[in-house]
This record gives C-alpha cells, sequence and structure tokens, in this order.
C-alpha cells in the first residue's frame, strides 16, 4: 500500500515538467501534455504545493536532469497468482488458441490450481517482485484483481494480501471473483453466481477489502445476464464496477456495464460501431489493453481511433497476467498503442495517466502534476516525451518519485 511518508518542503527543477494538466475530467479530444519548459515543482507534505519556472525556485532546488512526466497508472493487471504456464506459449506458438486452450483445462483454470496450492508467503513474495518491476518501469498507481482463486476463501486471501505488500506504490483492489465458472461448478452456474452476489459481495464490502468489482463477460465465462446480475449487487454494495467485455466475441457487456455507470470497460477487441456512443454518453473509460492482443497473437486490435473519435475516453493499460500478458512495462504498452492502435504519443500517455486515473476513481490524487495532487512523477532519459514510446520495449526511466520521495534507488533488483 501506499507508504505514509510526511516530507518536508523541497523543490526539485528539471529541464521540462510534462504536467498532463488539466486531470479533473476524463480527456475526450483534447490531448495537450501541459509541457512546460525550464520548470520547477516545490512539494510539501507529499504533494504539489507550485509549479512555475525554475528561474522562481530557490537555488537549493533539486535539479533532476530529463523530463519529468507524471507517475503512471496501470488500470488492468492481474498480479496475484501462483504457477507457470509457460508450456501454453509455445501451444499458441503452433496455432492453439486462448479459448482452445481454456477448455482443455489450461489457462486460467490452471492458474487456480496453483495459486489455491500456494501459500500466503510464496504469493506475497511474488506479488511484491511484480510490482516492484512495473514500479522500475514507472508505474506508481496500479489497479490489482483477485480472479485466481474463484472461491471465496482463496479471493478473500489475495485481496487481504494486496492490502500487505511492501510497496510504496498506490493500489486500488479489484474484486474479480467472476473471472471464470470453477469447473466443479460447471453444472451449478445459478448456484455459483448467486454465492457471489448474496455472500461473498456483502462480506468483501462490509470487510472493505475492495474498491471496485470486475466480471468476464464473455463466452465461456459469464453471460450478459450473470454478468448484469453480479455487477447490480457489487453497485448496491457500494463498489464500482467495471467489465472485462467484447474481447473475443460481442455479447453486449459493454454497454450494459456502461448502464450501471461503469468506470471502465476493458478490452473491446470486438466492439461495434454502434455501441461506440453508449460509451461516450455514459462517460465509462474505455481500457485498451494492446500488448494482450499481441501477446496472444491476434491480428485485431481494440478500435481506439473509432473511440476516440466518437468522444470515449481511452486509457492504456498492461494487462500484466499469469497467461495471456507477461509485461510488467506500461510503456511498453503505449508504445503498441501508437504502433499498433494508431493512436498518437501524447493520447498513450494520457491514456496511461489522466484518464487511467478516472478508470480507477483516484483522478483526485494522481494522474497529473497539479497542485494539491500527489508528487509521484517520472524522471525520463529524453529530451521529448514522444521519444519515450518511440524507444519500443527499452526503459528509459531514470528515477521514480512518490509521493515527494525519491524510491527508485529502494526498489530491489
Amino acid at each position: 500500500m501506499l507508504a505514509r511518508v510526511t516530507v518536508a518542503a523541497v523543490y526539485v527543477s528539471c529541464d521540462r515538467i510534462v504536467t498532463c494538466a488539466p486531470g479533473a475530467l476524463p480527456r475526450r479530444r483534447d490531448f495537450d501534455l501541459g509541457i512546460l519548459e525550464g520548470a520547477a515543482m516545490r512539494i510539501e507534505n507529499g504533494r504539489v504545493s507550485w509549479i512555475g519556472s525554475r528561474e522562481e525556485a530557490p537555488d537549493e532546488s533539486v535539479y533532476l536532469q530529463g523530463t519529468i512526466v507524471p507517475g503512471l497508472v496501470d488500470a488492468h493487471t492481474h498480479p496475484v497468482y501462483a504457477g507457470s504456464r509457460l508450456h501454453e506459449f509455445a501451444l499458441r506458438a503452433k496455432g492453439a488458441t486462448y479459448q482452445e486452450i481454456h477448455a482443455a483445462g489450461g489457462g486460467i483454470h490452471s492458474t487456480v490450481r496453483a495459486t489455491r496450492a500456494a501459500s500466503y508467503e510464496e504469493l506475497l513474495a511474488r506479488t511484491e517482485r511484480v510490482l516492484a518491476r512495473m514500479l522500475r518501469h514507472g508505474t506508481t498507481t496500479l489497479e490489482a484483481k483477485s480472479g485466481y482463486g474463484l472461491d471465496e476463501a482463496t479471493e478473500i486471501r489475495d485481496l487481504q494480501l494486496l492490502g500487505d505488500v511492501a510497496s510504496p506504490m498506490r493500489i486500488v483492489r479489484t474484486y474479480l471473483g467472476a473471472h471464470a465458472m470453477p469447473p466443479d461448478f460447471a453444472d451449478r452456474r445459478e448456484e455459483f453466481v448467486k454465492t457471489l452476489i448474496e455472500q461473498t459481495l456483502p462480506r468483501i464490502a462490509r470487510e472493505r477489502l475492495a474498491d471496485a468489482c470486475d466480471v468476464f463477460c464473455e463466452d465461456g465465462a459469464f453471460t450478459l445476464d450473470e454478468s448484469r446480475r453480479i455487477l447490480a449487487a457489487a453497485r448496491a454494495h457500494g463498489l464500482d464496477v467495471k467489465a472485462h467485455a467484447e474481447e473475443f466475441a460481442y455479447l453486449g457487456g459493454a454497454r450494459m456495464a456502461a448502464s450501471l455507470g461503469a468506470r471502465s470497460v476493458d478490452h473491446l477487441l470486438s466492439l461495434p460501431e454502434h455501441d461506440f456512443a453508449a460509451l461516450a454518453e455514459s462517460g465509462t473509460v474505455a481500457v485498451l489493453l494492446p500488448g494482450t492482443t499481441l501477446f496472444l497473437g491476434k491480428e485485431r486490435y481494440a478500435p481506439a481511433r473509432g473511440l476516440i473519435d466518437a468522444g470515449v475516453p481511452v486509457a492504456i493499460a498492461t494487462d500484466f497476467n499469469a497467461g495471456s500478458c507477461m509485461t510488467e512495462s506500461l510503456p511498453m504498452a503505449m508504445s503498441l498503442a501508437v504502433l499498433k492502435m494508431k493512436m498518437t504519443p501524447e493520447e498513450a500517455l494520457i491514456g496511461a495517466t489522466v484518464n487511467a486515473s478516472h478508470a480507477l476513481g483516484v483522478s483526485d490524487v494522481c494522474g497529473s502534476l497539479e497542485v494539491g495532487k500527489a508528487a509521484d512523477f517520472l524522471v525520463l532519459e529524453v529530451d521529448d516525451p514522444r521519444e519515450w514510446l518511440y524507444h519500443f520495449g527499452v526503459n528509459l526511466v531514470r528515477e521514480v518519485w512518490i509521493a515527494g520521495r525519491r524510491v527508485s534507488d529502494d526498489i530491489p533488483c
């Protein structure tokens, strides 16, 4: 969880600050990065209290060579799991699809078996290593989902674990008990759904173990009606709602979730154009995950250009998970958004900062560098922020600061 560190007032100056301001609302068509050349910031108690010209800062300010950008916000990750699905990597290279591997007992079910069997200590250590790699690549806030337990005991344990990890990152916890139908409930679907709605969700809300609830609304996972019932129950218990939707087939899950006031709908590779307006009107953020499309060897990417042109706020995330997207690098996903989804570098950066913060409900705290917000920022080895994404697959993050404290020196290797 985010470290509670009080930092005395300090000035930092640099060659340029990319503020990504304003961040009060999701950005739909205006993707100006708010770049200030020769700039400085004052940080007090972990928050930005002033931004202006470097010439106005005192001589004792800390000079940081390079370009400062807001800390990245990864709005879709699955970091808590055990086991390995390395063998699936080779199977996909031979032509096996995600759905075929899943139907044969691999995929999510393989990870569920390993995660249920793992000790708390093993999972905690593994999760902390994953988060450290994300932090080195510039992610300072992330959404972390459960979903590899598929029973109440394991799901609760994994959400509690996310509250115990030793990391300076800001972690938004999401309950994804409806990730897949457990094999032992294959003939008792209604019983499983009712257990989630009537037993597990009330407990999670009561014990404040999660900030949001997600559901995998997809062929082979949860139907549109099941997904609607689960999300409606979560909302009734005060949780934010979101959905994996339209990844492999169109079920209308994104439109349904948006009608319930979902903060985000994610994946959207099969989203038809006639649903774009519903997302634009609701304000729901479309979280796009180009790394998953690449990793699964698919040709069709989410319709980023159409969504942006329709006025839908778009965010970019890694979808880091055990089997279908093994990357902790959000900058890599941003580069893919430019290369494969034809977003501009400015759109991709706003998507991984401002819009991602709205997808998680933390826009009042992070996502842009503005007075009153957390002093979460990165120092990049570039003169132009667009150059960061031009170097795909290369880490150009020189320093990571969270709440006004340099944490990059403390990241374990």
